[in-house]
């Protein structure tokens, strides 16, 4: 009836029409049919799916000039509204001002009407005429008293608006303690937003209080319920005989765990063979989660809506219990478990000659880390190769392996960014005590290259198999944004080459390979993953922009991901019922995989959220007692405001445009630069600078820095003009490879057409030119000290 209804709104001559009217022309029936048939009209409109009028009529939102969508506020009080409907996404999130929000606030579901006019950009423009969802039941913020009454203020500052408190919801909050507050009135009309204070966290400079805070804000559970526990409580300790029926026997195959030092719930292990014909076979075993969580229970409903585990800097709270992820579930060595292999036999030419996936029992040899492999394989560790002398062998065949995997995925124009990650290091009582680069060794490569083919191989086994799956997509980037990044490459002396509107990944590889080793890779390489589309997941193979794959999924981390969880349980069933799946089960996934999907993306986001929102507050922390320091960073982002300038350390303050005294300084968008006006002085993304540490605000989260005169500015872009005019001339990066032009040529090209002015013209102009433009440009904005 559901899809009966939209069917029908959606033919060209319908009118918004009456419930009776639509009952007559859907020959509803009196009596339990026209009961439904109310009762799906309420809960279509309350979706959002179909909108009433005040006159009592039904249409779609699309032909009404009324989009639904999500809200995403900015403290400046407006906000953008996301659309839901797919078909509303290629037209641009619309803009809605704050005198026009009508009381909706940061990730509130809402009907928005568009505007005819466009705005800045030619950005849609719309105003708020309905809340259909409210997501914040609570907010987290810093209560400000006034004796008789007070004020939250939201430590999220998108939501825009204090929370009234009165005097008699206080719950013995005292001034400026850190709260979780219910909101019982939101704002609407004249009226504002009115809560209570439901917790206290304490005070900010208290031990934990930071990430507890930030752990109600994200609404992340920190404990599992009574009937979650009990149901892991009921999963034996260890595997029964009757748990081997349909499972192939691999206990006495050679194989390995390989993690991090920390880690406790091991979800993979891996085992390589050289066969007698030259090629090799390759082996990933994945604990088989979905026989012990199965489909309806507490378990996975409690695994489905946390959806993934989050990794907090000073704990993590898990997707599953501890008893199955790191007991029954977790691949410990020397010890029975029940896995889902997928083997795969790799000619010397990288073919994928064949492959097999099933329900298996291993027993793995060793539990490996990174840190021992790595110096078994690149230091030749003595002492380490003795003790494990047996596996050896085995490393140096995952290494061969792995390396030619990778070569393969290079050639067919995978994007590999080679970003230097860092990890917080705390203490007892969550102080950070150091900034750490986390290693990215030949053993971690080796794991990762491993789990790529497995998820790959089983997406695209499951594909032709032609039943529903859950894929991991990464779609292709917007036109104007890769347009934008072409602009801001060019700065370099780059351009980025595709056919049409379209780019292909080899190209943004090519590209990378190019600044390989230079000063502006880190800084290009942030700017083009900027300009590329979130990864999520989909019922439908739509590919991997990023890893120019057709097909793939996530098959490898079924303890820490429900999406692995899905297809674990998907692969199972196949396997049950003679490689298909029956009817009704079909039905059933193709019904719900779009919701599932949708709201494991989403739970995604919210993780990477909060764990980028732990690390910037203990980063803030960890430089407080830096002020006056001096350090080397990179100027990572420019404003009409100031710069954004990285540390070394992964570290990111702001140098605002007051301290740059000896100038007025233009905005120049184009350029990403601050140009003094009189001087010619720039300031360029990418550049590098010596900064002084001014201020360090944890309650705000912010690091204030100063440019030091003394200190050292160079050009990226003027650095590589020389570097490039020693190499006769740039190379411009091809769509795959076929325009490339070698060193020893200078290639003919109008720089009008390709948007690039070679090295001997751009060396000339040098920051005279970069000045001239800035002041001439209609864009540029004055920024008066």
């Amino acid at each position: 009836m559901e899809q009966k209804i939209v069917d029908f709104m959606k033919e060209k001559l319908y009118k918004p029409m009456t419930i009776g009217e639509l009952k007559t022309a859907l020959a509803v029936a009196d009596g339990e049919e026209w009961n439904t048939f109310v009762e799906i009209l309420k809960r279509m409109e309350q979706e959002g799916q179909i909108v009433e009028t005040r006159t009592h009529r039904y249409g779609l939102p699309g032909k009404m000039n009324l989009v639904v969508g999500r809200l995403q506020g900015k403290a400046k009080g407006f906000g953008f509204v996301i659309p839901t409907d797919p078909e509303e996404l290629p037209y641009g999130d619309i803009y809605v001002d704050a005198g026009d929000m009508n009381g909706a606030m940061h990730g509130d579901k809402v009907i928005v009407r568009v505007h005819k006019r466009r705005g800045y950009n030619g950005r849609r423009e719309g105003q708020i005429i309905r809340i259909l969802d409210r997501v914040n039941k609570t907010v987290v913020g810093t209560l400000i008293s006034h004796q008789h009454y007070a004020f939250v203020t939201p430590d999220d500052q998108r939501l825009g608006m204090d929370v009234f408190i009165p005097e008699t919801d206080f719950n013995g909050a005292a001034d400026g303690m850190k709260v979780v507050v219910e909101i019982t009135h939101y704002p609407e009309g004249m009226n504002s937003i009115q809560g209570k204070v439901i917790e206290v966290l304490g005070y900010p400079h208290e031990p934990g209080v930071d990430i507890l805070a930030i752990i109600r804000k994200h609404g992340l559970p920190e404990s599992f319920p009574d009937k979650v526990l009990a149901e892991a409580e009921a999963v034996p300790e260890a595997i029964s005989e009757k748990d081997l029926q349909g499972r192939r026997d691999l206990r006495d195959l050679r194989m390995v765990t390989i993690d991090g030092e920390d880690a406790k719930d091991l979800d993979d292990a891996v085992s390589v063979e050289r066969l007698p014909n030259g090629n090799i076979r390759l082996g990933v075993h994945i604990a088989d989660v979905s026989y012990y969580v199965r489909e309806h229970t507490a378990l996975d409903q409690e695994a489905y809506n946390r959806g993934t585990s989050v990794y907090l800097v000073d704990r993590v709270i898990p997707m599953l219990p501890h008893r199955l992820s790191n007991g029954i579930c977790s691949l410990n060595p020397k010890v029975d478990r029940l896995t889902l292999t997928c083997d795969m036999e790799w000619s010397p030419e990288l073919e994928l000659v064949s492959h097999s996936i099933y329900p298996s029992v291993i027993k793995t040899n060793e539990r490996m880390t990174y840190t021992n492999v790595r110096k078994i394989l690149t230091d030749k560790d003595p002492e380490l190769r003795e003790r494990y002398k047996e596996l050896v062998a085995d490393f140096e065949l995952m290494e061969e392996l792995a390396m030619n995997l990778r070569a393969r995925r290079m050639r067919r124009g995978a994007i590999d960014f080679d970003f230097v990650e860092t990890k917080v290091i705390v203490d007892r009582e969550g102080k950070p005590v150091e900034i750490k680069k986390r290693e990215r060794s030949v053993a971690e490569q080796i794991i990762e290259e491993f789990m790529l083919a497995a998820n790959e191989t089983v997406s695209q086994h499951f594909h032709w198999l032609n039943i529903p799956f859950v894929y991991r997509i990464h779609e292709e980037p917007d036109s104007d944004r890769i347009a934008d990044f072409n602009d801001f490459i060019y700065n370099f002396g780059l351009s980025l080459k595709g056919v049409g509107n379209k780019v292909h990944p080899k190209a943004m590889q090519m590209l990378l390979e190019e600044i390989k080793g230079q000063p502006e890779e880190r800084i290009i390489s942030t700017v083009m993953l900027r300009s590329m589309k979130q990864a999520k997941y989909s019922p439908e193979p739509l590919g991997h922009f990023g890893l120019s794959a057709k097909f793939y999924s996530h098959f490898t981390s079924p303890i820490r991901r429900y999406p692995d969880l899905l297809i674990h349980r998907i692969i199972r069933e196949t396997f049950e019922n003679g490689g298909t799946l029956p009817q009704e089960r079909i039905d059933y996934y193709n019904a719900r995989l779009a919701e599932m999907t949708q709201h494991a993306s989403e739970r995604e986001r919210l993780a990477v959220d909060a764990e980028r929102e732990t690390d910037l507050v203990k980063k803030v922390e960890f430089m407080e007692d830096k002020v006056g320091e001096e350090f080397e960073g990179y100027i990572s982002g420019v404003t009409a405001f100031g710069m954004f300038v990285e540390l070394d350390n992964s570290v990111e303050g702001l140098v605002h445009v007051s301290y740059l005294d000896d100038d007025y300084y233009y905005y120049n968008e184009k350029q990403y630069a601050l140009v003094g006006e009189r001087t010619g002085r720039t300031f360029r993304i990418g550049d590098k600078v010596k900064v002084l540490v001014e201020t360090v605000n944890k309650e705000a989260r912010t690091i204030d820095f100063k440019i030091l005169e003394g200190g050292e500015y160079r050009s990226i872009r003027g650095g590589r003009r020389d570097n490039q005019a020693e190499k006769g001339g740039r190379r411009n990066v091809s769509f795959a490879g076929r325009d490339r032009k070698s060193q020893d040529q200078k290639p003919k090209r109008s720089r009008r057409k390709t948007g690039v002015s070679s090295a001997a013209k751009k060396k000339q102009d040098g920051l005279k030119y970069v000045a001239k433009k800035a002041a001439k440009s209609k864009k540029n904005k004055l920024v008066k000290l």
